[in-house]
């Protein structure tokens, strides 16, 4: 079994998800795959999830851990990446169903390139007003697109390909992406273990000054900089209850609109994150090739934030705090990378 099927450590972490917990785990628990171990992190819930968790059968493949305070998204994953054994990771979300083939999709992927470092499948709108039930048939009628993967502009926004679109023929391919969003992506462990950053006796795959937001970003960043891939998979579905991201629009005016939607914990993190991903993973020929792009939309974010949201001026303070410990992490990896500006650049649309 471990030389056809290898081990598949499916990692999911949860904080307050009674609304999704059941429906999620369902799906994990209904996965074709016949080599799976399950590790659940809760990072200190206060609603009835750690009560359905404590219920749940006790069998030799999952194992449960209940943290005594949120470390967040990226230390809650990096825990379990580390107390898992599996050759393939999939970090995922409470607010997914996993079609019953997601994870022998993905595998059957990862068998044919070895440089291959993420899988990202297709990943559809869940309509949390259908109940959570083991019968997965309700979710078929989902046909609006969540994400497909990560595209990164020139302007260096991020934005989820598909994202809020009918699912038609714009995405039936095999194809190599940027990378993987952070709600289902599934990773080789080697590829974590080669971009891990060390730094003070701590190894880190997603970055914990991030807590969350951008860390999936900034490791998808990191794993081209080493010249990893990352593919999408049309058949590997999956359904996101997506609670907060970024949006696929790209005009300035659509953009504020959609930022407004946001809330301000979101807002908080998503502005530092994305200043310290690129201070971390920026190439300066590259920066500077897409200045035209980079600069007006850089003024254009800081004015926004100084003028209208003063409540995310913290972000700014907490920004510059953190600085020093990016650019300690940014010499790790420019001392490692391997892709040159030039190969890079196909990325930025």
């Amino acid at each position: 079994m471990r030389q056809n099927h290898p081990l598949i450590s499916i990692n999911l972490l949860s904080y307050n998800a009674q609304e999704y917990i059941d429906g999620c785990l369902n799906s994990v628990f209904n996965q074709t795959y016949p080599h799976l171990e399950i590790l659940i992190i809760d990072n200190a819930s206060t609603d009835k999830t750690k009560e359905y968790l404590k219920k749940l059968p006790k069998t030799s493949n999952l194992k449960i851990v209940f943290n005594p305070e949120n470390v967040g998204f990226a230390a809650g994953h990096n825990q379990a990446i580390k107390q898992s054994k599996g050759e393939f990771i999939l970090c995922l979300n409470q607010d997914i169903i996993l079609d019953k083939d997601f994870v022998r999709r993905a595998v059957e992927l990862f068998k044919k390139n070895d440089r291959l470092a993420a899988v990202q499948g297709k990943l559809l709108r869940w309509n949390t007003s259908n109940p959570t039930q083991r019968n997965f048939t309700d979710y078929d009628v989902s046909y609006i697109i969540d994400t497909v993967g990560l595209k990164m502009l020139k302007n260096r926004r991020i934005i989820n390909r598909g994202q809020g679109t009918v699912d038609q023929d714009d995405f039936k391919k095999i194809e190599e992406i940027f990378g993987a969003d952070g709600a289902a992506p599934v990773y080789r462990r080697k590829s974590l273990e080669d971009v891990k950053i060390s730094l003070a006796g701590k190894d880190e795959y997603f970055d914990e000054d991030f807590f969350c937001y951008k860390e999936d970003v900034d490791l998808a960043w990191r794993l081209q900089l080493y010249k990893w891939k990352t593919m999408y998979h049309p058949k590997a579905l999956a359904w996101h209850a997506r609670t907060a991201g970024d949006s696929a629009e790209i005009g300035y005016f659509n953009i504020i609109k959609e930022r407004l939607k946001i809330n301000k914990f979101a807002k908080y993190f998503a502005f530092k994150n994305q200043r310290l991903m690129q201070l971390k993973n920026e190439q300066p020929l590259l920066i500077i090739r897409h200045a035209s792009w980079f600069l007006p939309k850089e003024m254009a974010s800081w004015a926004y934030v100084i003028v209208f949201e003063r409540y995310t001026w913290k972000a700014i303070k907490d920004l510059f705090k953190q600085m020093p410990n990016a650019w300690r992490k940014r010499k790790i990896i420019m001392s490692n990378k391997r892709a040159s500006g030039s190969e890079m650049n196909k990325w930025f649309k």
